[in-house]
């Protein structure tokens, strides 16, 4: 089952920040953590408790905590990869290898004693995951995710990200990537331009990255890389990320009329299956509203991402609900009655024919 879910830095906040902040997404249905745990300044056991304390909460909360690692921390706290009693003490429910080994350790980890998770990192790309498999991983116990990229210009693109993903879903490898809230101010270092996988997604509310990694049906986890989100940004996150359908969020015209609102949030929309390169097109709300009229008004020029219903003068087609994919020319038969808003039109190029999906008001 895909789980979402928050990033904690013990190192950089306080346990009673971090506890409030867990509570707030076990809340709203999160069932992941994410803390790194990448370098140990000061006293040692200082730092290894408070994580302990961190995690500990998160587990009565039935929160599932990764805990990101490197080899030379490996060294510094005298743990060998053959033996992780120590995340099994600091109770965590998996270790990230940030930077990772040859793939035969990888493997040989995933078969510990303490069913604990082994997370690699996805970004990298090469064949690492292959040389892993080579080696007779438990798959289990084998998870894969993405960096996320602190500095802007940094983050990944969509054709790698695509191509790097696709190496681990052949194996049926449970995949994660990193959205950012726009309203949290840290990560695991002091300087970050927000903490996100994809570089096009820097910036974006959040609900418009984590619906389209959901869409790219390449990605099983998502996690919020930075701290603290926002409970609006926790919320809208849940709310895209656990729908049945995908949100287009969208911007209507004043004056709506009750018909054309029944049109657009009445019901899911059906993306027909006879696909066109100009229109979306959902069919079904003809048939719904035939005994309705639909009066032309708002007979503009079309633009890419209007939402669009055709009007009495286009006769059988009339309460057909579509989507402009490109600028088309209005004969006015067809009624300009909203616009997916800008961050969400990425995710209309991943929408797949006889898929279902929802519209959301964003007014």
């Amino acid at each position: 089952m895909s789980k979402l879910g928050i990033s904690v830095y013990p190192e950089r906040s306080t346990f009673e920040k971090d506890a409030a902040y867990l509570d707030l997404a076990a809340k709203y249905g999160y069932q992941r953590v994410f803390t790194s745990l990448l370098e140990i300044k000061g006293d040692q056991n200082e730092v290894v408790n408070n994580f302990k304390r961190v995690i500990s909460y998160a587990n009565q909360l039935g929160l599932e905590v990764m805990v990101d690692v490197n080899p030379d921390l490996f060294k510094q706290l005298g743990v060998s990869y053959d033996d992780l009693s120590f995340f099994h003490e600091l109770g965590a429910w998996g270790v990230r290898l940030d930077l990772g080994f040859t793939g035969q350790e990888e493997a040989r980890m995933t078969h510990n004693e303490f069913g604990l998770k082994i997370e690699v990192n996805m970004s990298k790309g090469t064949h690492y995951v292959d040389t892993i498999m080579d080696y007779s991983p438990s798959k289990e116990n084998l998870l894969g995710s993405h960096n996320f990229y602190p500095q802007q210009y940094t983050g990944l693109g969509k054709d790698y990200f695509v191509q790097a993903s696709e190496q681990y879903r052949q194996y049926g490898i449970n995949t994660a990537a990193f959205v950012s809230s726009n309203d949290a101010t840290f990560g695991p270092w002091p300087m970050q331009d927000g903490l996100c996988t994809l570089e096009n997604h820097r910036g974006l509310p959040i609900a418009a990255q984590v619906q389209y990694l959901k869409m790219t049906g390449l990605i099983d986890d998502v996690l919020i890389g930075n701290a603290y989100a926002s409970e609006a940004e926790l919320s809208a996150a849940a709310e895209v990320f656990f729908s049945p359908y995908p949100l287009l969020h969208v911007q209507t015209v004043n004056d709506l009329t009750p018909v054309e609102h029944k049109v657009l949030f009445g019901q899911p929309q059906t993306y027909r299956g006879d696909f066109s390169d100009y229109v979306i097109r959902s069919s079904q709300t003809r048939v719904i509203y035939k005994d309705e009229a639909f009066p032309a008004r708002h007979t503009a020029a079309i633009k890419a991402g209007d939402v669009l219903i055709d009007n009495d003068n286009f006769g059988q087609y009339k309460g057909e609900l579509q989507i402009a994919r490109q600028a088309l020319t209005n004969s006015g038969r067809i009624n300009v009655v909203g616009h997916v808003v800008a961050s969400d039109q990425p995710c209309l190029a991943l929408l797949q024919p006889w898929s279902d999906f929802k519209f959301v008001n964003a007014d």
